[in-house]
């Protein structure tokens, strides 16, 4: 079994401000734990800059543009409510695209079983043509495209377990039924999206969680809503929105998951890979803010991914 560990210098240097939760030691708390040497067998691969091109695939120009331009030349800015610029933070969301794009062509071209990206800023709430929630650009969504356009798949699954609805990938896809969303999150939670109710065209899936819940109700949405789905779409890659914000030490939010889940789940995102998708599955780094809670949930997931 061969994972790939992409990384890179520049995601530390997307600076975000004192006391902002979606930091840069988040990157130092993923390296450390994986420096351990049960993780020697990783193979580890700094991060491309995604071509312009890619990134057109889920977002359009103007979107790209007003990013572009609202990165400052000094210090740091706010652009919306939550989501922060300093100089390096575009150059930084284009690696953690092109990370997720060389994820894909890794597991369709055989270079690898599986990749994990461990990258910032996260992806999953940029919209179409909104940046949010610490989001710049949809890498998750930005892969899938990738997947399909490039390399021809016809069906990609992204699978979504941060602790908040992923709602930019969710509206990216909202009429697209060759893709299909499953989102496991707490709710009522920010960003107020994610009801059962939300099904798009019949493509996106989500099991809601409410404050307390733990590994018990996590694990029954999986099992009784998400891999449902999923072995009735039979996708041709799967694609993880790894966030570890739903581990019980997370101040943002009040799911009380242990590593233990995480690496549970990924052992039943595997076996969907390996049913349907030929094992090809590309996991990208989205929350998780206490840095302890992300060192051991990361390692978890990573180490899962390793033993197949």
């Amino acid at each position: 079994m061969t994972t790939r560990l992409y990384h890179h210098p520049i995601f530390a240097e997307h600076l975000t401000g004192l006391g902002h939760p979606e930091r840069p030691d988040r990157m130092g708390a993923v390296e450390k734990a994986l420096s351990d040497e049960r993780f020697d067998r990783l193979e580890r691969v700094l991060a491309p800059e995604a071509t312009i091109e890619a990134v057109y695939r889920a977002h359009p120009e103007q979107h790209v543009r007003r990013i572009a331009k609202a990165a400052p030349p000094s210090g740091t800015v706010r652009i919306e409510a939550d989501t922060v610029m300093s100089p390096k933070s575009f150059s930084a969301a284009f690696h953690a695209v092109g990370a997720a794009c060389a994820g894909v062509d890794d597991v369709v071209e055989g270079r690898a079983d599986n990749v994990f990206v461990a990258s910032r800023p996260p992806g999953h709430h940029a919209t179409r043509e909104t940046a949010m929630g610490f989001c710049l650009f949809n890498a998750a969504a930005i892969a899938a495209r990738h997947a399909q356009e490039v390399h021809g798949l016809e069906r990609v699954a992204i699978v979504d377990w941060d602790v908040h609805h992923g709602n930019g990938t969710q509206d990216i896809f909202w009429t697209d039924p060759s893709v299909l969303y499953a989102s496991t999150h707490e709710m009522p939670l920010y960003p107020g999206t994610g009801e059962r109710s939300e099904t798009g065209a019949g493509n996106i899936v989500n099991a809601p969680l409410l404050a307390g819940d733990g590994g018990e109700a996590f694990r029954a949405a999986f099992r009784d809503v998400v891999i449902p789905a999923l072995d009735t779409f039979r996708p041709d890659l799967v694609i993880v929105s790894a966030g570890f914000d739903a581990h019980h030490l997370d101040p943002l939010a009040h799911l009380q998951l242990e590593e233990g889940d995480f690496d549970w789940a990924t052992g039943q995102l595997l076996a969907i890979a390996d049913r349907h998708a030929r094992g090809r599955l590309v996991s990208l780094l989205e929350g998780g803010y206490d840095l302890l809670g992300l060192e051991r949930s990361a390692a978890a997931h990573v180490a899962r991914l390793m033993a197949g």
